[in-house]
């Protein structure tokens, strides 16, 4: 750990890039390897896409996926989602050349699975650093693994440093599961308490937070319920297996008409001249701190941007 930190200390000089609020409400995986899904991506409502490299890919498809990563690039002018590229894991043969394959191609993010340690990110972002514009793709961190759940303070905080380039957290509920032996119950009970570690630990760090996928994508029912709990649980979205998940995504975690109207009363009230300068106000009968103006304002910022 502490050369991990060191690793730290030695980014603090590199200037951030202040990443501008877009909704992540619906994040659909989407198979590189698949013509006919990718040929689907304009006419989503999706909010992101993950080009998936690797558990939608089988190993003798690897390669040829990983080729086809430019030509997918290519027509992004025509998306208007945000784009994503998940590699294999970096310890794995396909990894580091995912890695500089995806960059080059300036997606808006590059999704690292398998992230155990916060070296796991810093040895993603150093050789992002050592190849092309700092900053200019951000990270985001599958969490998947008993070891990263112990370890998702410090993984977490990375997210205070811009130069670390972390900007999500993705959960990989499926192995989590898998690796942990827990019995997978339909209310989610067992993997509940490490859900909330993973909301706790994400807020600390100020990074987005996905849940996990919802296996059967014909029960349109069931899944928007687990969308309902992810929202109340603090999730900003689902990472999704199906198109037919987007639109309950969509209306689950997007903020409500009351609570846009009542973000806007917040706003509006600390804008009154005789509020300036006041830490706290009054507000029909409730005493506010600037803490809940900023929350109102991050309300509605996304609000706008996923309308």
């Amino acid at each position: 750990m502490p050369c991990v930190l060191a690793s730290i200390a030695s980014r603090r000089h590199r200037s951030g890039m202040t990443e501008t609020c877009r909704p992540r409400r619906s994040v659909l995986y989407v198979p590189a390897s698949n013509d006919k899904a990718l040929a689907k991506i304009p006419s989503l409502a999706c909010d992101a896409v993950i080009i998936d490299l690797e558990d939608a890919v089988a190993p003798a498809d690897k390669v040829f996926a990983r080729e086809k990563l430019a030509d997918i690039f290519a027509h992004r002018a025509n998306l208007r989602c945000e784009m994503v590229v998940r590699i294999n894991p970096l310890s794995s043969e396909w990894g580091a050349k995912d890695l500089l394959a995806a960059a080059s191609c300036e997606p808006d993010a590059i999704l690292l699975p398998k992230v155990d340690t916060p070296r796991d990110v810093l040895e993603a972002g150093d050789v992002l650093d050592d190849n092309f514009s700092p900053h200019a793709v951000k990270l985001w961190a599958m969490i998947e693994t008993p070891k990263a759940l112990l370890n998702i303070g410090p993984i977490a905080e990375l997210g205070r440093d811009p130069a670390s380039r972390l900007g999500c957290f993705v959960a990989g509920t499926n192995d989590l599961v898998k690796d942990t032996g827990i019995l997978a119950t339909p209310d989610r009970r067992y993997l509940t308490p490490w859900l909330m570690q993973l909301v706790l630990a994400a807020r600390a760090g100020g990074l987005d937070l996905l849940d996990g996928v919802f296996n059967d994508f014909r029960d349109l029912e069931a899944f928007a319920r687990e969308c309902t709990e992810a929202a109340a649980m603090g999730f900003d979205g689902k990472s999704l297996i199906h198109p037919a998940q987007i639109d309950a995504a969509n209306r689950a975690f997007a903020p409500t008409a009351e609570a846009v109207a009542e973000a806007r009363a917040v706003r509006d009230a600390f804008a009154l001249a005789e509020n300036a300068g006041r830490q706290v106000i009054a507000l029909n009968g409730k005493m506010l701190e600037r803490l809940h103006l900023a929350q109102a304002e991050k309300l509605l910022a996304k609000a706008a941007s996923g309308t």
